[in-house]
């Protein structure tokens, strides 16, 4: 069975990294091509995910670069349609909500080739987030719906999805994290940053609705001066953050706060050595809402809505918004709640074998087929 992977942005290689891995365990079965969109074209944010990782070179290299989400749609959709009719796939896999996942689908629905969704049917109900359109009109068209937990399901069927085009397999995320955390004891990011056997948080600051308005941008690093009044808050810093930073003229206001220490962007290992360690993680990123529940550490996520909710029903999550108090409130109770008094649960199948469950899908979707 050819299955073309496709991969256009950080988030995505984490999801593909063990499915492609196991595609080769079964290598009787599966043959694995990687895409890669070049959605994320920096080479710390792009090849450093893939060497961490263990995913080999793409396959196919797309190289769209960045530009409007229209353009960038367009580009990714003109340049994956002669790969698609070149390679003839059994499958095409695309994961996650990036402009690369929906243009890939958008092509094979017109191709007549079949699409498999990973992480199908996660919603936050804010159709002004591009990743919302995304993820409803991937799922729309794609023909099999791999979802990360039940409540996706539900989200699916209440859209009048069918559902012999649903399939319940877990988190794949939670395979990447599991198989790397020990990789991740090599890395030395803790000691580097003199944070090692301390506590520190971790925060992570990239998403358009955050850092692209200044008002917004500016109560955020407000919540963040106090809490570093109380503890190290480690942040490696988006190239788009710190195009932010600078054009607002923040870096005084940065400056100013005693604790936060702004670095480089992080490979995958170090961010996870980093962020696994510390007392409290900040985020507008879901993938890591994700990981902070399967590791069972205080994560706030700097949203008015997750398309997680799973990770707030049963796990660390809390969803405290961009307001100043709402953060800072949320930020000191846990830091007061000691360790052993939080009361959390892990997700049903975040167990680290999701990819084969995948795998088992879409030998299950061709033999429906057939």
């Amino acid at each position: 069975m050819k299955v073309l992977n496709v991969v256009g942005a950080r988030p995505n290689f984490m999801k593909v990294a063990p499915i492609v891995e196991a595609m080769k365990r079964r290598a009787s079965t599966f043959t694995p091509t990687v895409v890669h969109t070049g959605q994320h074209y920096d080479a710390q944010m792009s090849d450093a995910f893939f060497r961490d990782l263990g995913l080999p070179e793409p396959d196919v290299y797309l190289g769209v670069g960045s530009a409007s989400h229209a353009a960038q749609t367009a580009a990714v959709m003109k340049s994956f349609e002669p790969v698609v009719i070149e390679e003839k796939p059994d499958w095409v896999l695309v994961v996650g909500d990036v402009n690369s996942t929906l243009a890939c689908a958008l092509v094979c629905s017109k191709l007549l080739v079949k699409v498999a969704h990973v992480e199908a049917g996660l919603r936050s109900r804010d159709r002004t987030m591009p990743e919302e359109i995304n993820r409803l009109l991937t799922d729309q068209i794609a023909d099999l719906l791999l979802t990360p937990s039940r409540d996706a399901d539900e989200n699916l069927k209440a859209e009048g999805i069918p559902q012999e085009r649903i399939r319940f397999v877990g988190n794949v995320m939670i395979d990447s994290l599991f198989s790397q955390l020990k990789r991740a004891e090599q890395s030395t990011v803790r000691e580097d940053l003199g944070v090692a056997g301390k506590d520190y948080a971790a925060l992570t600051l990239h998403r358009p609705s955050n850092v692209d308005d200044r008002q917004t941008f500016k109560r955020i690093l407000a919540a963040l001066d106090e809490i570093s009044q109380r503890l190290p808050i480690i942040f490696p810093v988006h190239p788009r953050t710190r195009a932010r930073i600078a054009e607002f003229g923040f870096t005084d206001l940065i400056a100013r706060a005693p604790n936060l220490r702004l670095i480089e962007p992080l490979g995958y290992l170090d961010f996870l050595r980093l962020y696994s360690g510390a007392r409290l993680v900040l985020t507008d990123s879901g993938g890591i809402q994700e990981e902070t529940t399967a590791l069972g550490i205080p994560c706030l996520t700097l949203r008015e809505n997750t398309e997680r909710p799973i990770t707030v029903e049963m796990g660390t999550n809390i969803v405290v918004g961009t307001n100043t108090e709402k953060i800072t409130h949320a930020a000191f109770n846990a830091l007061n709640t000691p360790r052993d008094q939080q009361t959390t649960r892990v997700p049903p199948l975040w167990d680290g074998h999701t990819a084969d469950r995948i795998l088992d899908a879409l030998l299950e979707g061709m033999r429906d087929e057939g």
